[in-house]
């Protein structure tokens, strides 16, 4: 941890680069956008001929923010994470304005308002404030650190996360979930004092609640989640059960699911992991979870080796991001939790989901690539 204050702290006069990026985080990147892309065409391809005739329909907007993400990707991780600091607080401004925009003139798809349209294009602005609040806590953070035993500079710092967490959650629970994760680990990554966290923890679980009650549709969830086979709203997460126990050990082979031919709907979406259980069984799902262990054992190297607390924090945003996202994801698929309507990073179909996500790859690729 740095020990000069103030702009020093982020001054990249104060680093050089080597020029050597994580490389092992890096190719975990590349196996899992390649990996997502044709486990996304074996899901999508019949509901793509069915619904567009294409088979290629969601494979193709899919790879193209995919492409876009990795040039941005290997944009990002060139520049000095330290010349995106006087942009984080216009970022997490933006996330907020977006995400109002979002509840007054947002698109309904499926019952929830997640989306905004620019013409024929239209993007989640959740996922990117999953990264503007990463790097905008981390700018907080660090300048803060000094005082983050203090009760009143931790509820200066977690304040912000709330409008961004309340707006999003708003239609999108299990994001704002994720976001108040990020800040929960942020903070704990740089506060001396733990015990803190007990009352933090108590306070989340007593806004949760309230959350929940806000709205009868998210105890009708709970509901579901209990006994999927009473209600007709269970019938995807059964037919998941479905397609992970027909799998078995192997599989029933790449492309060779039963379930994804209008069984389960929108297979390539929340629900792909069951998809992937049932083609590659339990040894190719592992594998794929042990791509993401790897990701976020990455994040936490670089975390730890980083040369100032902004690095290492930006870092830490990125594991639990992912670490979060994953847990929520395969635990949904596998009725552990309620159905929240999260998607597995990397594979599930989703372009705004995987530009950013990438983007904020580049950032922590930045993080490992920059020394004293």
């Amino acid at each position: 941890m740095p020990g000069d204050a103030g702009k020093d702290r982020y001054s990249p006069e104060r680093h050089e680069k080597k020029g050597h990026y994580d490389y092992t985080l890096l190719v975990v990147i590349l196996l899992l956008v390649v990996i997502g892309l044709i486990l996304l065409y074996s899901t999508s391809s019949y509901n793509g001929q069915v619904k567009f005739q294409d088979p290629f329909y969601y494979l193709k907007k899919q790879g193209f923010a995919t492409a876009l993400g990795l040039i941005g990707m290997f944009l990002i991780a060139q520049i000095d994470y330290h010349t995106w600091v006087p942009l984080a607080v216009p970022g997490y401004l933006a996330a907020v304005c977006l995400s109002v925009a979002v509840i007054f003139v947002g698109d309904e798809y499926n019952g929830s308002k997640r989306w905004l349209s620019l013409g024929p294009l239209s993007f989640q602005p959740s996922e990117f404030a999953k990264v503007a609040i990463i790097l905008f806590l981390a700018c907080l953070v660090t300048k803060n650190v000094k005082k983050m035993g203090k009760i009143l500079t931790l509820l200066k710092v977690i304040l912000p996360a709330i409008p961004v967490v309340a707006l999003v959650g708003a239609s999108n629970l299990s994001t704002a979930i994720i976001i108040l994760g990020i800040a929960a680990v942020l903070i704990f990554v740089a506060s001396p004092k733990y015990a803190q966290f007990l009352w933090m923890g108590a306070a989340a679980l007593g806004f949760m609640g309230i959350f929940l009650a806000l709205e009868s549709y998210r105890l009708e969830r709970i509901a579901i989640w209990r006994n999927p086979e009473k209600y007709e709203k269970g019938y995807q997460t059964l037919q998941g059960l479905y397609a992970i126990g027909s799998g078995g050990l192997f599989g029933r082979g790449l492309g060779q699911s039963i379930q994804k031919l209008g069984f389960l709907p929108e297979a390539q979406n929340d629900m792909i992991f069951s998809i992937i259980c049932e083609e590659l069984g339990l040894v190719g799902a592992g594998a794929v979870v042990l791509l993401f262990l790897i990701l976020i054992w990455r994040f936490f190297v670089i975390a730890s080796r980083a040369k100032d607390l902004l690095g290492a924090l930006i870092a830490s945003g990125a594991m639990a991001h992912m670490m979060i996202q994953v847990i929520l994801n395969i635990a949904v698929v596998t009725n552990s939790i309620p159905n929240t309507g999260i998607t597995l990073p990397f594979i599930s179909y989703g372009g705004t989901s995987v530009l950013f996500l990438l983007l904020e790859m580049g950032l922590v690729l930045s993080v490992s690539n920059l020394v004293r």
